[in-house]
């Protein structure tokens, strides 16, 4: 029952020794420690570089182009932000050379808050993360995701960033989400995976048998179905977004759970979807929420959707501030926390637009020459 960032090493192992990766490097990241979060220990291609994060993306992208398969590590999310110019130019190579040229690396790094690590080691990455045309952009939420994901990063022909939530790296696999292969107990697996305290020089792992498992980058995960509302989100909110829903289950509220995995290119046929069964949706996440990346996906809601919603879509996120604070009570008033999500749920439920309202969007509809709008809002008001 292996922990994200096992399912990590692990995806790393599989694609060194089947997938043809050629370079795992970062900060710390070869011998002895094997990462700061210990996602590459005991891998054979694993190497430390400088503190120097433009030294690390530019390596990757030269390695990329001269036909390697690398896998470079930014220690924390926090750093990349000095990177930006060479992940924008890893980001348009394709384009720009009209397919003659790819670039295929992968660029993993720690994201969010959740572990108190204060101004320099809390910030989130997804809103930059999907500015930068031309980068697919995967978030798992657990283990088995964690590997599959990883996995189809690395055969992917161009740059992939992926996105690991500190808050769930130490986090075990539910039963729903083992790797095929690994062992089920997490004491036998950290025997075989895991570098032992001191020293480390004769240590060699035992890696489970682990299949070539691709997770497809793109479609979302339907954690809960529901029929009240839906609540978009990804990385660390998502197991407590599925608690949540079960808890406010015993107060007649029937809440859908999407896990988004992939942030770009993300999947609207799949949240449309979701959002037309329940007609009322909350987006929440955890990075800052001026240009977040929630915004966005509540625009095109909007602009789509809006007269099949029975409420406005709301989104929930971080504050507008330049860092997260050391004290608990800092961090927790910087980033959503359970008490918001139950707020904004239970007010979002609470809502139902006017019958006006329906009446001019139906309206509106059939101006437009929607024969199915009448069919869909006649739904609508029966849910009222």
């Amino acid at each position: 029952m292996a922990t994200m960032v096992q399912a990590v090493r692990m995806a790393l192992h599989v694609g060194e020794t089947r997938l043809g990766v050629t370079d795992i490097f970062g900060e710390d990241v070869g011998p002895p420690l094997g990462g700061v979060f210990t996602a590459t220990q005991g891998l054979k291609t694993a190497w430390n570089t400088p503190l120097d994060e433009r030294g690390i993306v530019g390596a990757a992208i030269g390695l990329a182009m001269a036909g390697q398969c690398p896998v470079a590590e930014i220690q924390f999310c926090d750093y990349a932000f000095n990177t930006i110019d060479l992940l924008k130019l890893a980001g348009n190579t394709c384009w720009s050379s009209n397919g003659d040229w790819n670039c295929p690396l992968v660029l993993m790094t720690p994201v969010g808050a959740g572990i108190r690590g204060s101004i320099y080691h809390s910030h989130s990455f997804d809103a930059q993360a999907t500015r930068l045309p031309g980068w697919k952009i995967v978030m798992p939420s657990n283990p088995l995701d964690a590997y599959g994901l990883m996995l189809s990063a690395i055969v992917d022909p161009n740059p992939v960033m992926v996105l690991l939530p500190k808050a769930l790296l130490r986090v075990k696999a539910g039963p729903d989400e083992l790797i095929p292969g690994e062992p089920e107990d997490d004491r036998t697996l950290s025997k075989m995976i895991d570098a032992p305290v001191g020293d480390r020089s004769s240590w060699e792992p035992r890696w489970p048998d682990t299949p070539d498992l691709f997770l497809p980058i793109g479609p979302l995960r339907l954690v809960r179905p529901g029929r009240d509302a839906t609540v978009v989100t990804y990385g660390r909110y998502v197991p407590l977004a599925r608690r949540i829903a079960e808890d406010l289950a015993t107060e007649g509220l029937d809440i859908e759970v999407i896990d988004l995995r992939t942030l770009y290119p993300y999947d609207w046929d799949g949240l449309k979807a979701s959002i037309r069964r329940t007609r009322r949706v909350l987006f929440v996440n955890e990075d800052t929420e001026i240009t977040n990346f929630g915004e966005h996906l509540l625009r095109r809601t909007v602009e789509e959707l809006f007269d099949e919603l029975l409420a406005a879509p709301r989104l929930l996120a971080g504050k507008h501030l330049p860092g997260i604070g050391l004290a608990d009570n800092l961090e927790r008033a910087s980033v959503p926390q359970r008490e918001d999500i139950v707020a904004s749920l239970r007010a979002l439920c609470a809502e139902t637009r006017s019958l006006s309202d329906f009446r001019a969007a139906l309206a509106l509809r059939l101006s437009k020459g929607n024969t199915d709008a009448s069919e869909a809002l006649a739904l609508a008001y029966t849910r009222r």
